[in-house]
């Protein structure tokens, strides 16, 4: 708290700037309850919808618990000793003594890093009241018996999110860091939160999009995505980028990277110290990224198969054309992954063996066991989804953007309702969540096929599940190298399903496993010397993900190293540099291109 050295009073607040604040939170309050009511009385009354089948999930998890009246009362039991435990422990520690604490927090919960969580023994109780519920919550509802398995992940699941909304973390009044702001303040916080959260509102027309970094401190090209190069190659779906080289030779065999349609490409040209791109140039390699459209309801009926033609396979074609080579090296990312392998199935049908080696980073093949995203797929959900995006003639990123947050709320949402709306603070310029709020549309009918027939059916890994232009895709037909990373702490591609769909290919497999997540385990710079990797020298695959990882051993640094190592183990011929402007291709345009400079609500115009 602010103190005058001569009166030994705390300062207070300047009354013009409060009045000032007060005003603007009125006007905008005022100016978004109106603009609501002229939204709601436009679209009339509608009876609220179970989309996500919640309600009815929840519905028979309660009826199954009431069925067994002894266990629950058990479990009751159990909860007051706790407490009982708990009252004991907060007692001895306001008597001055000390005690092993009944509950404590994951090492790597962020929520009660603040030292009076622990030191204070009101918001130590508070705490761990909070972690006792949370755990005898957790325990009831996952141990009850006969219900199915998609309604028992919806529970379990959605029960998580309901007590990470609670924890007292995110109350002003019980959040020790918020409860000294305020009083320092004199609840200034509360009222910079409040005009932060209208602003929040307002920017998202009406529903609430919290803010995750300033997204004025990054533009393309100027701070992010600045590796120099050029666009030499454009289609209705994708910009085909080619890198400068910074090295007097490089590898005969050029290197095309497939991005996810979900996201922009830069989380892979960040910053110059974190960009893989600009790394594998320095390696030597002639790289060639695909930026993808952010499309709008012209690319409505854009299926899977133009996804393959005109994204993949065009840049396999303008990339022989741009360099003469009949070989080439290629990578994927996530979603660009499992685009590859399909594509990768449908040139061995058709007997073209331009696409030398392929790697995946993070990538789902089969998706028997798609982890916590499964929640979100059911024929009820999709059925809904596809309802919108018929509407539209697309699904609005930030609808993906909001359910990837959710596997992850407390570090992706709550933390920033703490510092924007309690602390009354403005988020941390950060390029990784410009990144992340940066997303792209999906065409309807492509991204109806790829639920309904990747997560869904599953049928991707299945012989002749799915055809691309009339062509029967088979993986285990894929016979070249391939080289797959994942990473340990995945939420959204886990490892031990990515293992599954790397059984699958017919060639040999390379699998390696990351330390961290689905991104910092990727975006892992050897410069950084951080998390480590996991590599099994065994040729063939162990059945399962278990055995695979008892009989690897643990590498110190970045699996980049190991991946450069394994591509030029497979061919190292060298040739002059390649400069994208002394190539076969029109330069249309510099690096990062304009497709990947179009926000959400600005689609750029297609070719003609």
């Amino acid at each position: 708290m602010a103190v005058n050295a001569e009166t030994a009073k705390p300062e207070l607040p300047d009354p013009q700037e409060v009045a000032k604040t007060y005003a603007e939170v009125a006007q905008r309050a005022s100016k978004l309850l109106h603009e609501h009511v002229k939204r709601q009385a436009a679209r009339g009354i509608s009876p609220p919808e179970d989309e996500l089948g919640i309600a009815q999930a929840f519905m028979d998890m309660m009826a199954k618990l009431l069925a067994n009246p002894y266990k629950l009362a058990q479990a009751q039991m159990n909860l007051v000793w706790d407490y009982f435990s708990l009252w004991q422990h907060s007692t001895l520690r306001f008597m001055g003594m000390s005690g092993a604490p009944v509950a404590t927090p994951a090492k790597e919960d962020k929520r009660f890093k603040d030292e009076e969580w622990q030191d204070h023994f009101l918001f130590d109780f508070i705490k761990q009241s909070y972690l006792i519920s949370a755990r005898h919550i957790h325990d009831v509802v996952g141990s009850v018996e006969g219900l199915d398995e998609i309604s028992r992940k919806k529970v379990n699941f959605f029960t998580s999110q309901y007590i990470n909304a609670l924890s007292p973390s995110n109350f002003a009044l019980t959040n020790p860091e918020v409860f000294r702001e305020t009083v320092k303040s004199h609840g200034q916080n509360l009222v910079k939160g409040l005009n932060n959260l209208l602003r929040d509102v307002e920017e998202g027309d009406g529903q609430l999009r919290v803010k995750m970094t300033d997204t004025s401190a990054f533009e393309c090209g100027k701070n992010v995505a600045t590796t120099p190069g050029k666009v030499v190659f454009q289609t209705d779906l994708i910009q085909l980028i080619q890198y400068t080289p910074t090295t007097t030779e490089a590898l005969k065999r050029p290197l095309l990277i497939v991005p996810p349609w979900i996201n922009k490409y830069y989380i892979l040209d960040l910053r110059e110290k974190n960009s893989l791109i600009r790394w594998a140039v320095e390696q030597g390699h002639t790289v060639f990224v695909m930026s993808w459209v952010n499309p709008d309801e012209k690319l409505a009926q854009k299926g899977f198969d133009d996804y393959v033609k005109e994204g993949v396979l065009a840049a396999v074609d303008a990339i022989e054309q741009q360099t003469g080579e009949k070989e080439i090296n290629a990578a994927a990312y996530c979603l660009g992954g499992t685009l590859l392998a399909t594509t990768l199935a449908y040139m061995a049908a058709k007997k073209d063996k331009r696409i030398a080696s392929a790697t995946f980073f993070t990538t789902l093949t089969d998706f028997s066991q798609p982890g916590e995203l499964g929640v979100f797929i059911d024929e009820g959900q999709v059925a809904s989804l596809e309802k919108k995006m018929a509407e539209r003639g697309y699904l609005e990123g930030t609808e993906m953007a909001n359910t990837f947050n959710m596997l992850r709320s407390n570090d992706l949402v709550w933390s920033f309702v703490v510092n924007n709306y309690l602390m009354g603070k403005d988020p941390f310029p950060f390029d990784l969540l410009y990144w992340n709020s940066d997303s792209t549309r999906m065409p309807a009918k492509m991204h109806s096929y790829y639920l309904r027939n990747m997560y869904m059916k599953n049928a991707l890994v299945q012989p002749g599940g799915i055809e691309i232009d009339g062509v029967k895709i088979d993986l285990g037909k894929i016979k070249v190298p391939c080289y797959f990373i994942s990473t340990i702490e995945d939420h959204i591609a886990p490892w031990k399903s990515t293992y599954l769909g790397a059984k699958v290919f017919g060639g040999p497999v390379r699998f390696v496993l990351g330390g961290s997540g689905h991104i910092a385990g990727i975006v892992n710079p050897p410069s950084a010397n951080k998390y480590g990797y996991w590599t099994n020298p065994t040729k063939t695959l162990p059945e399962s993900a278990e055995d695979w990882l008892a009989a690897a051993t643990q590498n110190p640094g970045s699996w980049w190293t190991d991946w450069q190592a394994w591509v030029t183990a497979h061919d190292d011929a060298k040739v002059p540099a390649r400069d994208p402007i002394n190539g076969k291709l029109k330069i249309l345009e510099d690096a990062p291109g304009s497709f990947v400079k179009a926000r959400l609500d600005k689609a750029p115009k297609t070719a003609s």
